[in-house]
């Protein structure tokens, strides 16, 4: 079955029927060759080759999809929307993918994954142009949560079943940070591995959420989901980033609110290396990416892909009227399996995010459109995040100066000879409409990040990368509509890897381990005074350089 298109992709709907960040993105898609009935990719398709084991020096045009990996509904115990709710939202705020990523609990596994099903079926049908995954957030074993992103197939439920109740840190009782649990976690993963494999999945990916939330995450833990093949990536950004708006503060009375709800100390089972500061986000970016030079670059820099996102972590937005339904009585979350659907109360509900792409989004390069292609953009790196809608696309190349090609891209290798002359070709096209808080987006600067790549790293709890820093930035204010950046980078004498950021220019500071690295990067909000909307970023993935003789 060929699965249907969004309309700004579909050239059957006529443009003026497009608002103007569709038209902008159909725009795109169609300098990439890509508009038509061929983008439309069948229900499963051929695999692309595992992330970072190919060199492109000319890769394919590519058509950015906007996703969300990580949402709840009333199949979470702490959540409490319908299914119809969340996906109406998502396609209103121009989601061309979503997965549900239900809390493992026993209730869940016993009786919510089958029922939870009949509701994703249900929500594809009433959302025909927008992929939606069934999946589930893992309570990781000695550790944090994780997204459970799995390809739609017979098998789809019965694995997320077994994964939970064998795997789950929950539901297995295994918790506590031992050496033991983290095993188990390990041995989660291969699991995983294993059912893909054997093909009883068409595809299975994990990417760690909120890592440096309650920094229980160690620097080895995530190396060791990392090469098991299967844990990708995790959230550069985590969700709930609508917890410090002022407004949204003075309303409920908060008292030291921070985007994201990162508002935690060291705690029994963190990893005592990470410093106080950790536990914070940095222009609503997780520490752990926003530190130039910090752990996500020391991961990079062993010359490996690993993998940012960004997404709602829906479970209760702010401003919204709806409050949870009620329990019949003699029933709760474990017998049924379920919350009773909410009820309109019409006055404001607690809560601290925003709804699935209004206001943080992921965007994965693919050729086609279908399932098994979001997840294998996604294993390829060919991801950049944003909030606010700052730009409506970007796109970034690598190669060497005075190339006709195309050039390798995000995710991807570079392959050349010492000393030779390269260059970053950065095309932005900026935001054409106001965001969803009524703003028009203005990117004033563009980011690059380079990181010498010196190999696996001795100290697995390494989450340094001293040879990281920001090399160039662009100052973009002046420019507008679709504009192309090129970025001299001099001559390749290592192997090493570039990232781009870009902001709204609005809040900066001397990055987190000094000005010599970070000039002006992304800093902490006081409590309560963290508007989300004042203070946008984006980021890329990587793009490797492997230097030859």
């Amino acid at each position: 079955m060929t699965q249907q298109v969004p309309e700004w992709a579909d050239p059957k709907i006529p443009e003026q029927e497009l608002d103007p960040q569709a038209v902008s993105r159909r725009t795109l898609m169609r300098g990439a060759g890509l508009l038509g009935a061929g983008f439309a990719a069948a229900a499963v398709t051929s695999q692309e080759p595992a992330a970072g084991t190919a060199y492109s020096d000319s890769e394919p045009e590519l058509v950015y999809l906007a996703g969300d990996h990580h949402v709840h509904s009333r199949y979470s115990h702490d959540a409490k929307y319908d299914f119809s709710q969340l996906a109406q939202r998502g396609a209103q705020y121009g989601l061309d993918w979503m997965a549900f990523t239900e809390h493992s609990n026993f209730g869940h596994a016993d009786k919510g994954a089958a029922a939870e099903n009949a509701e994703v079926l249900k929500a594809r049908a009433e959302n025909p142009r927008m992929l939606i995954f069934q999946g589930l957030e893992w309570y990781i074993p000695a550790a944090e949560h994780g997204t459970v992103l799995v390809a739609p197939g017979v098998n789809n439920v019965s694995l997320l079943q077994q994964f939970e109740r064998e795997y789950d840190g929950k539901l297995t009782g295994r918790s506590a940070d031992t050496p033991e649990n983290e095993l188990h976690a390990v041995k989660a993963l291969q699991w995983l591995a294993a059912q893909k494999q054997a093909r009883y999945v068409d595809d299975v990916l994990v990417l760690a959420n909120h890592p440096m939330r309650l920094g229980i995450d160690a620097p080895h833990e995530l190396r060791a989901w990392r090469d098991s093949g299967v844990c990708i990536g995790m959230e550069g950004a985590p969700g709930s980033q609508g917890d410090a708006d002022p407004a949204w503060v003075a309303y409920r009375g908060s008292t030291h609110a921070q985007r994201g709800e990162y508002v935690n100390a060291p705690g029994t089972g963190s990893y005592l290396g990470y410093p106080a500061d950790a536990y914070r986000t940095y222009g609503g970016f997780d520490w752990a990416t926003a530190t130039v030079g910090g752990l996500w670059d020391s991961m990079l820099a062993e010359g490996r892909l690993f993998s940012i996102t960004s997404n709602s972590d829906n479970h209760r937005t702010i401003w919204d009227t709806w409050k949870d339904g009620e329990f019949p009585a003699g029933q709760n979350f474990d017998s049924l399996g379920w919350k009773p659907s909410p009820t309109d109360s019409g006055v404001p509900q607690p809560g601290s995010d925003f709804w699935p792409g209004q206001f943080s989004r992921t965007h994965v390069g693919v050729t086609r459109y279908g399932y098994l292609e979001v997840m294998a953009a996604l294993r390829a790196g060919r991801v950049w995040v944003d909030h606010g809608q700052l730009v409506d696309g970007i796109d970034v190349r690598l190669a060497p100066v005075g190339s006709r090609q195309r050039g390798a891209t995000l995710g991807g290798r570079l392959r050349v000879p010492r000393s030779q002359r390269l260059e970053l070709r950065v095309t932005v096209t900026s935001a054409s409409r106001p965001n969803y808080h009524g703003l028009l987006p203005k990117l004033a600067h563009v980011d690059v990040i380079r990181g010498v790549v010196t190999g696996p790293s001795a100290d697995r709890d390494s989450w340094k990368a001293p040879d990281t820093r920001v090399v160039e930035q662009v100052d973009v204010r002046r420019k507008s509509g679709t504009y192309e950046v090129r970025i001299p980078l001099g001559r390749a004498e290592r192997s090493h890897y570039v990232r781009v950021r870009g902001s709204d220019g609005r809040r900066s500071g001397p990055g987190y381990l000094g000005s010599r690295i970070d000039p002006a990067g992304p800093i902490q909000h006081p409590d309560n005074d963290g508007d989300p909307w004042l203070d946008t970023w984006l980021y890329t993935n990587p793009i490797f350089v492997d230097v030859v003789q």
